[in-house]
């Protein structure tokens, strides 16, 4: 009895996997993706490599989107506090510094207006926090 059984348990180890990748892949192609369901459409491979990775984000750029993130989520001093650490952490981010602390002057003063946000200055990255605020106080 147990080697009949074995027999059985190996023949369907070998032929059910097979069987439900052909059910599956047979029910996926005969989905009607748009239109009735009176309509009959195929899943047709695509002749565009669709392997292509998608391009990396650059440090300074994910740094400066975090940021901006915190400076709406909190403030513009926990955010001014947050880019002097990591670009003591990461000194490559330096050159960097200034046109992300202009960006976080813009977006504060988008966020509090110019006197609010000038309050919150500090001389992280040569002051371009406070240029930024300038900047977009002006309107420029």
């Amino acid at each position: 009895m147990t080697h009949s059984a074995r027999r059985i348990g190996r023949t369907l180890a070998l032929v059910l996997p097979v069987v439900l990748v052909l059910s599956g892949t047979l029910a996926v192609t005969s989905v009607p993706w748009a239109g009735t369901a009176t309509q009959s459409q195929m899943l047709t491979a695509s002749s565009q490599d669709v392997s292509v990775r998608a391009k990396s984000r650059a440090p300074q750029d994910v740094l400066r989107d975090r940021l901006l993130t915190e400076l709406q989520a909190k403030d513009p001093g926990t955010a001014l506090t947050r880019l002097q650490r990591e670009v003591e952490a990461r000194p490559s981010l330096a050159k960097h510094c200034m046109s992300i602390a202009r960006a976080l002057g813009r977006a504060a003063v988008d966020r509090y207006g110019p006197t609010r946000a000038q309050s919150f200055s500090r001389p992280v990255c040569d002051t371009s926090f406070a240029y930024g605020v300038a900047q977009q106080a002006q309107g420029s």
